[in-house]
C-alpha cells in the first residue's frame, strides 16, 4: 500500500527558486554518481583491453562512446526514478521540503509516472529550462514535466 504524504491534500505548490536550489543540491549528488560511474566505467575498460601506453589517452570507439553516454544517463534518470517512487523525494527535494506526488491521489508516485517524469524533465532541461517557465503561466503552478506524467510537487509543512 502507498504511503500518503501527511495533509499533502491542502499544501502549496513550491516555487521556482526553491525547485532550483533542490536541483542545486541534486547536481552535486549526480555529479559524484557520475565519478564513480566514469571511475567503473575506465576500470572495466583497462581489465578487458588493457592500460593504454605511458602517457597515452583511452581512445574509445563511436559505438562504446554512444554506448557509455546512454548508460550515464541510464543511471542518472534511475537516480531519480528510485527516489521519486520510493519516497517521493530525493535528498534536493527534502532539504527544501518539496515532495512529489500523484496529481490526482496525492500518494506516491508509481514506476511509470516516475519515468515519464524523468524523461520530461530532461527534455524540459534541454529546451533552456521551458518545462520549468511553464510553471509561471499554469493555472496550477505545475511544471510541464509534471502535466505530462501526472504528477505534482508539493511544499512540506516544516517540522
Amino acid at each position: 500500500m502507498k504511503k500518503t504524504p501527511e495533509a499533502a491534500i491542502e499544501f502549496a505548490s513550491p516555487n521556482l527558486l526553491r525547485i532550483f536550489a533542490a536541483m542545486v543540491y541534486d547536481s552535486l549528488l549526480l555529479a559524484a554518481i557520475s565519478i564513480a560511474y566514469g571511475a567503473v566505467v575506465v576500470g572495466l575498460r583497462v581489465v578487458i583491453l588493457g592500460q593504454p601506453d605511458a602517457g597515452q589517452r583511452i581512445h574509445w570507439g563511436m559505438f562504446a562512446s554512444i554506448l557509455i553516454t546512454v548508460g550515464w544517463l541510464a543511471i542518472l534518470m534511475f537516480f531519480y526514478v528510485y527516489f521519486w517512487q520510493k519516497f517521493g523525494q530525493t535528498l534536493g527535494m527534502k532539504t527544501w521540503r518539496i515532495q512529489l506526488v500523484d496529481a490526482k491521489t496525492n500518494q506516491l508516485v508509481n514506476y511509470s509516472q516516475a519515468c515519464k517524469r524523468s524523461v520530461f524533465a530532461w527534455l524540459s532541461l534541454l529546451f533552456l529550462g521551458a518545462g520549468y517557465w511553464c510553471k509561471l503561466i499554469h493555472p496550477q503552478q505545475r511544471l510541464l514535466h509534471d502535466v505530462a506524467s501526472g504528477t505534482k510537487l508539493i511544499l512540506l509543512k516544516k517540522k
